[in-house]
């Protein structure tokens, strides 16, 4: 049990340092990625396959938010969401990292080909089956955010916030827990160098950044809207599994040796749901080896972690039809790869 809750509070320490760190990316970028679509619509699959499959959310609310502005098709924001993983891609980076990037290329790939159907088949491929909102994307003068502010650093830790004195102090203390072992790999490998590299740099990103960055990128988005989700589904799901193995003795690779095409529908069912954390289960599972490498495909391709919320304020019916299409996609490769014996 206490090894359950240990592996829970690394994994989401991971994903709490890679959210970090791709929000630390997003505004030293800000703005730019606009600048940079083109009117050719196979770089806009391109492009979009590339924001999809960035871990997180960013990326395929940058995609809705082209798309409701009529900058990019209907079928790129296709290609975008099966392209992307949500939060479950951190955690099989954090995990499983070849298999990781074996299933965002596969991901990669697949989206871009139906997404470029899709665009076929919808007349003429303008992306039309429901017209966005907005026709011009609005640009608002903001306050720019320096992430190193030259001579501000000393200030910034004289006058050191709560959420700067936190967020430190807890980087710190996971760094000491995992060099000691008390987390993560008991012996020095790879992964520990990587965990505290990706740790270092990290505290470094909260030294230094202005306050404006932790409160309102960091602390606001990341630590009060991800990380207690991301902790809870974990280990509300390495407890169940524990439960089964250990107490009732279920065994579910046999369950799912025997009903392996329901456990795929059900997989692609679940993809439905617009929310990080249930798909969790499906990621635990591949990575204790209880389900194979087809049925995590076909939930990774279903699902878009929570990135299409921002489509229901847009269009409620390009969000249906684009989750339908999508649905479809799932079945398709799930059956192809399990029948493969994938």
């Amino acid at each position: 049990m206490i090894e359950t809750v240990k592996s829970a509070i690394l994994i989401t320490c991971f994903v709490f340092i890679m959210m970090l760190l791709i929000e630390y990316i997003n505004v030293l970028t800000r703005g730019e990625w606009q600048q940079k679509v083109t009117q050719r619509r196979w770089s806009q699959y391109i492009l979009t396959a590339l924001l999809g499959a960035t871990p997180g959310c960013l990326g395929a609310f940058a995609v809705v938010t082209m798309y409701s502005h009529g900058i990019v098709s209907m079928g790129a924001v296709v290609t975008a969401m099966i392209a992307t993983s949500g939060d479950e891609a951190f955690v099989l980076f954090a995990t499983v990292p070849r298999q990781a990037l074996i299933i965002t290329a596969a991901l990669f790939s697949w989206g871009i080909t139906i997404g470029m159907l899709t665009d076929i088949i919808i007349k003429g491929g303008k992306g039309n089956w429901s017209k966005p909102p907005c026709k011009r994307l609005a640009l608002h003068e903001e306050e720019t955010c320096v992430c190193l502010p030259r001579g501000q650093v000393l200030s910034q830790w004289k006058k050191c916030t709560p959420t700067r004195g936190i967020l430190t102090l807890f980087l710190l203390v996971i760094m000491l827990m995992v060099a000691i072992g008390q987390i993560g790999p008991s012996s020095w490998d790879w992964i520990r160098i990587s965990i505290l590299f990706v740790s270092a740099i990290a505290l470094f990103i909260v030294s230094t950044v202005p306050d404006h960055f932790l409160n309102n990128h960091l602390w606001k988005h990341v630590v009060k809207r991800h990380v207690p989700r991301i902790f809870l589904w974990t280990l509300g799901t390495l407890f169940a599994l524990y439960l089964f193995t250990e107490y009732l003795h279920i065994d579910l690779g046999d369950i799912v040796q025997r009903g392996g095409w329901i456990i795929l529908a059900f997989a692609a069912l679940i993809g439905l749901i617009p929310e990080s954390g249930p798909h969790l289960i499906f990621v635990t599972l591949y990575v204790q080896g209880i389900i194979p490498f087809s049925i995590l495909l076909t939930n990774s391709t279903v699902q878009d972690g929570h990135g299409m919320l921002p489509l229901l304020a847009y269009s409620r019916s390009s969000f249906l039809k684009i989750k339908f299409v999508n649905f479809l996609a799932g079945l398709i490769i799930g059956v192809v790869t399990l029948g493969m014996g994938l």
